[in-house]
């Protein structure tokens, strides 16, 4: 792992946390997780366990902490952890198609519903749910919502960072692609 690598990715997670920061929340206290988008960017661009582990630990702590779901720190840790390494090893199976769009937002799309699946599943076990809502309503009112959001923010944002990247000669899986 090197300076530079850090840097980025800090800088997505940074990213990450003002998007959600200023995205409104709705369906008791629950929103779009934008954290997680600039998660699976970084994971695309970082392949590797190492940067995979850390992300997932950092957009971890801070969803946690922003977190607007009562009781949604721990279900937060949980949650990026599982997905982060969930993604790893699928976009290491897909090496070499996963950098491409169409790729990457299926694979946004499927690790926000691995996201929210984890995330309302761990609530529900340790804090339960809010507003005695069901599981399946919740799921439909935020987690479906924020797979075509977060599927958006990455069309949008990726070819940007990835042509940033290139021109910067940064060392990426897109510059060895």
């Amino acid at each position: 792992m090197n300076t530079k690598n850090l840097v980025l990715m800090a800088l997505l997670v940074g990213i990450g946390a003002a998007l959600y920061l200023i995205i409104p929340g709705y369906g008791e206290g629950m929103k779009p997780d934008f954290m997680l988008t600039m998660m699976f960017i970084g994971i695309l661009l970082f392949p590797t366990f190492k940067e995979t582990f850390l992300l997932s630990i950092a957009t971890a702590i801070l969803s946690g902490l922003f977190s607007t779901f009562p009781g949604g720190f721990v279900p937060n840790i949980i949650d990026k952890v599982v997905t982060g390494i969930i993604f790893f090893i699928i976009v290491v199976a897909l090496r070499k198609v996963a950098q491409k769009i169409a790729v990457g937002t299926v694979l946004v799309c499927l690790g926000t519903l691995l996201s929210g699946t984890v995330f309302l599943s761990m609530a529900l076990m340790l804090v339960g749910l809010p507003g005695g809502q069901a599981f399946g309503a919740l799921f439909v009112l935020v987690v479906l919502p924020a797979v075509l959001l977060n599927a958006i923010a990455f069309i949008i944002i990726y070819p940007i960072i990835t042509n940033l990247l290139k021109r910067a000669k940064f060392n990426t899986s897109i510059s060895q692609a």
